[in-house]
Formats: C-alpha cells, structure tokens, sequence
C-alpha cells in the first residue's frame, strides 16, 4: 500500500511554480543545490578529497567496513546536480550497505560534454584499485543520468580490461539518450519531476553532437555481456520507466545477472525524499542490502 506521504510527495513536486524561461545551467544548478542541499545524520562523517583529478567525498555512517566502499554518481542530467544534492541518499546509502560511499562530483556539461563524465567514473574506480580495494568489495551506484553512467562505465571498464565491482546499481536510469521510450509520453501526466523537453535539452548540452545511440552515451546500446549483477529500481509514475524496463531486458538479454524492482506510485529518484518518504528509506535499504550482498 502507497503511504499518505508520498501522495503528499507528488502534491508538493506538481505545486511547484514552473521555472521562467531562459534560465541558464548555472542558475538552474543553484536551485537544485537549494532544493536537495538537506541536513544528514549527526554522526556521519565527509571528508572531501581527489581521486587522481575529480573532486569527491567520502561519506560514511559510523560502523562501515572499510574494506568495502561503493562509487556513487549523482543524478542531473548530465548538467546538474552534485555530492552536495545527494549527501543525504549517500549518507543512507553507506548506513544500509554498511560501507563507505565515495560520491563522485564528475564533470558536467555543457562545459565538459560527453564523454568525460564517463572518463572521471573510470578515474575514480581505478583509484579506488589503486587504494588497494579488491574489485570483490566494490560497488558502482547511481541515479538518474549517474544510474546510466554507472552501466556505461561498466561497460568501458570492461572495455580496457579494466577489473570490475562486484555489483552495479541504477535508481530510476536514464539510458536512452535518444529518448525512444514509449513512457515519455504515456506516463507524461504521472510524472511531476521529468517531462521530454527538459531532459531533451539535457541530452543536446551533453552530447555536443555526439550520436545519441553511442554505446557509451546510453548503455541501452552497447553490448552488456561480462557486467556484474545489477539491481534496478524505477517508479510506475516514471517518463523513464521504459528506460529501466528496457535495460533491464538488454542486460538479461546479454545473460547478465538483473533484480529488476517496479515501484508501485513512486515518482523519479524518489529515494531523494527519504527524509518524509518511507518507501524511499526502503529502496534504499534494498539497495543497499543488494550490495551487501554482493560486496561481502
């Protein structure tokens, strides 16, 4: 049964007043960070550092095991967002999984267009090798475009011969960059956070004129086969739920290890809102139960 809350969820995301036009990415990153930017646990610890070149953050609940970590990339389209919008969902994150979250702060287009955020998500996980992490303990996470960019940096680990994480996960994926989803505009009325235009927009800045189909730019195309177990959770209220359904069946397709999870009235990335949102708590706790799983 869909709790009050998040009925309450979907009311205050469909109050919200549309933004004026013309705003450019900066000031649309401001009002993200302003919306997301939300207290975390007193007894979680960040500490900010570089992983051979890209800013990130350890976040970590007290009791995590250190020998396990997870690489978490942040949602936004490829042009918003950051550690600082996404704390809150690492800081829980790292309490359920048990472990610490090394949140990536990639660079965003349009001034760094594809493929460097998927550049700095290789950098990353070879730096966590490099710490001496066994790729048995790791975990690569992610939503939104990051739950993409999780599967295409997979697949261009993969690529290089690079050792691979024990697990992926992608809450509420964005994968198709070519927007061929039927969703898009069957579930357009459901959902209050993303609608074509906006993630159409999203897709040209970080493209440059990149095809769209590139394995790469959207893991829906490329070839999945050798990827670790993933787990994907997407909301039935979601634009993007097609996007999940269908890199769901690639990566099945590709013999590829999948725990595909529908929620039921859940809006994108719903996990943001764990603060008033019981189910959001409880995806988080599944994914992180997921990657215990797969990390121990």
């Amino acid at each position: 049964m869909v709790s009050d809350q998040n009925r309450a969820v979907i009311e205050m995301l469909r109050a919200r007043p549309a933004p004026p036009p013309g705003l450019t990415f900066a000031e649309m990153r401001a009002g993200m960070e302003a919306m997301l930017a939300s207290p975390i646990a007193a007894d979680v610890t960040c500490t900010r550092l570089d992983c051979d070149g890209v800013p990130a953050e350890w976040i970590a609940a007290p009791g995590t095991e250190l020998e396990r970590a997870v690489l978490y990339l942040h949602g936004g389209g490829y042009v918003l967002g950051s550690v600082t919008t996404h704390r809150d969902l690492c800081a829980r994150l790292s309490r359920a999984a048990g472990c610490r979250v090394l949140a990536l702060d990639y660079r965003l287009a349009p001034e760094h267009p594809f493929p460097a955020a998927v550049e700095d998500a290789v950098a990353a996980h070879r730096w966590l090798l490099h710490q001496g992490f066994s790729p048995g303990r790791l975990a690569i996470a992610g939503d939104s475009a990051g739950g993409g960019l999780a599967v295409a940096a997979l697949v261009a680990l993969r690529e290089r011969g690079v050792a691979l994480p024990a697990a992926g996960v992608c809450l509420s994926p964005w994968a198709d960059l070519a927007m061929t989803g039927d969703s898009l505009q069957a579930r357009a009325a459901l959902d209050p956070v993303v609608q074509t235009a906006g993630v159409a927009a999203m897709a040209v800045a970080y493209l440059a004129g990149a095809d769209p189909r590139s394995p790469l730019a959207s893991p829906l195309y490329a070839d999945l086969q050798g990827l670790p177990p993933l787990l994907i959770q997407v909301g039935m209220f979601e634009t993007l739920f097609d996007d999940a359904a269908r890199l769901d069946a690639r990566a099945r397709c590709d013999g590829v290890e999948v725990r595909f999870r529908p929620w039921d009235e859940m809006v994108h990335v719903w996990h943001l809102f764990a603060a008033m949102l019981p189910e959001a708590q409880e995806a988080i706790e599944e994914a992180g139960a997921f990657i215990k799983e797969k990390t121990s």
